[in-house]
C-alpha cells in the first residue's frame, strides 16, 4: 500500500515478470511487466521509499548477470547504474 515501507520482496515480485524481456528472451516488455512498474511507482511514495525501492532493483539485478543494460535502461527508472541517493 502507498505510503508503507517499500520492501524487496514487493519490488522482486512487481519485477519478476519482466526477466525475459531485461535478459532479452522477449524482444519486449510485457503487459504485466508494465504493471509490475507501475506497481513499483505506486508503492513508492516517499523519497526514502524511492531510494529503498532503487537498491532492491540493483541488488536483484546483481543476482542475474544477463541483463542487458539497455533492456534495463529502457524502463521507467530501471538502471544497474542508478545512483539510488540522488533519487529525489
Amino acid at each position: 500500500m502507498p505510503g508503507e515501507a517499500v520492501d524487496c520482496r514487493q519490488v522482486n515480485s512487481s519485477l519478476a515478470t519482466c526477466i525475459p524481456f531485461l535478459t532479452r528472451a522477449d524482444a519486449s516488455p510485457s503487459a504485466s511487466c508494465c504493471a509490475g512498474i507501475k506497481n513499483i511507482k505506486t508503492l513508492a511514495q516517499t523519497l526514502a521509499d524511492k531510494r529503498a525501492a532503487c537498491k532492491c532493483i540493483k541488488t536483484a539485478a546483481a543476482h542475474y548477470p544477463n541483463i542487458k543494460d539497455d533492456a534495463a535502461s529502457s524502463l521507467p527508472n530501471i538502471s544497474r547504474t542508478t545512483n539510488c541517493q540522488a533519487i529525489n
